[in-house]
């Protein structure tokens, strides 16, 4: 429990610096309670009482950011869902909470003319969190066996975003706000992040910039990051014991860290152990298409020799240069050679495996050249637009101009 990890002075003074503690989980860049007559506005447009967790976490901040992994399955898919933020009063941005009322009333009232139905006004689901528009938590406030569940919304993508949700999902989190909050966990230490980019970050900036600026100590700051630290998921225990495999969602988050990781011994470890290798890993994507598309080629080779199954596109999804030697298990265990992947592999530096996979596709198909010809004028146009873009200072990409200007200049001098 919080209460027996820090004295009550210590929890008045992360008060002070915007820091609340709720169901085990830090809340930071807070906001005061809110005020009852607020409460009570929200309350007369739900179907039934606000949960009481929600009131009670009301009671202690209007609103806020949380720092921490969240995967769900949705339609099939493990979703990484984006829980930062709690929404408020006052907010002039997608935190607004009054603002995702008005507008979950408003998407009610036209469900309800569209379907020729009499709409009561009330609200049957409660927006308090979510990220952006992308993402949304709900509290159930209509009476009946869902009362209190907390669920979780996240919004379809466009079929071009591969292995996305392109749907929008539903599922439940918790059955009720407590259990939610369980839900919320740490995938990796943050003071041992695996990427550049890592759960935890953001709090730590918090706290270094108010500890900086605002006389946060050093002792309180080290402190609560050890509390947060508490919420950091433990699979190498159960890999030594060789029970790791019996946990489906412990399984992935290692299998994650593997690919993350690039390591190739720790998969064959997790294969040992039984993890399963096959079934979405993050969003559609298998481990096998994660490697490839974060380059993890020593894992994703680890991977095909361990058993995981490779889908017929994964060549489509390359990112990085390939070896033609990757290349080759990848065709030899399900992957079929496509004009993308010819393309992907010139644009990513990679010709040699580039041929490999055209001399692949021309044992089967009679179209290679006016194929690869196609895709590699639209791959141009792609680049050449982002580039022209990017050299604006408007727009940022994750390859950069330098990268981007590579890419073409790799597409436009390659020859089959």
């Amino acid at each position: 429990m919080s209460s027996d990890f820090f004295a009550d002075d210590e929890l008045s003074q992360l008060r002070e610096h915007g820091i609340v503690l709720f169901a085990e989980r830090v809340i930071f860049d807070a906001r005061p309670p809110i005020p009852f007559e607020q409460i009570a506005t929200v309350q007369a447009l739900c179907a039934g009482p606000i949960p009481p967790e929600l009131v009670a976490l009301w009671q202690q901040t209007a609103g806020g950011r949380i720092d921490y992994d969240l995967h769900l399955r949705m339609n099939g898919n493990e979703e990484a869902v984006s829980w930062s933020e709690l929404f408020w009063n006052g907010s002039d941005g997608y935190h607004d909470l009054q603002g995702w009322i008005d507008h979950e009333r408003q998407v009610a009232e036209e469900a309800a003319k569209a379907g020729d139905q009499a709409w009561d006004g009330k609200l049957t689901a409660l927006p308090f969190g979510g990220f952006e528009y992308s993402d949304r938590i709900y509290a159930v406030v209509e009476p009946g066996a869902d009362y209190g569940h907390i669920l979780a919304w996240k919004q379809g993508l466009p079929e071009a975003w591969a292995h996305a949700l392109h749907e929008d999902g539903l599922t439940t989190v918790g059955h009720d706000l407590y259990a939610a909050f369980a839900m919320l966990h740490l995938d990796e230490d943050p003071l041992e992040p695996a990427g550049d980019y890592f759960t935890g970050q953001a709090l730590l900036e918090y706290l270094d910039e108010r500890h900086e600026a605002h006389g946060l100590s050093l002792e309180l700051m080290d402190k609560l990051v050890a509390f947060y630290r508490r919420a950091t998921v433990d699979w190498k225990t159960p890999l030594a014991d060789g029970t790791l495999g019996q946990d489906g969602p412990l399984s992935r988050i290692a299998l994650r860290h593997a690919v993350a990781t690039d390591d190739a011994a720790l998969v064959e470890r997790l294969a040992a152990a039984g993890v399963a290798l096959d079934g979405p890993l993050q969003g559609s994507a298998i481990a096998t298409d994660l490697a490839l598309s974060h380059g993890a080629h020593a894992a994703a080779a680890a991977l095909v020799r361990a058993g995981a199954p490779v889908a017929p596109d994964a060549l489509d999804y390359i990112d990085s240069a390939v070896s033609p030697e990757l290349v080759t298990l990848l065709l030899d265990h399900g992957a079929q050679p496509s004009a993308t992947a010819i393309a992907e592999c010139v644009a990513c530096g990679a010709p040699a495996a580039a041929r490999l996979i055209a001399a692949a596709y021309g044992q089967a198909h009679d179209d290679l050249p006016a194929a690869f010809e196609s895709v590699r004028n639209g791959m141009l146009a792609e680049l050449e637009t982002s580039l022209a873009e990017v050299r604006t200072g408007k727009v940022s990409h994750y390859l950069g101009a330098h990268g981007l200007a590579e890419r073409v200049d790799h597409l436009q001098s390659f020859a089959l």
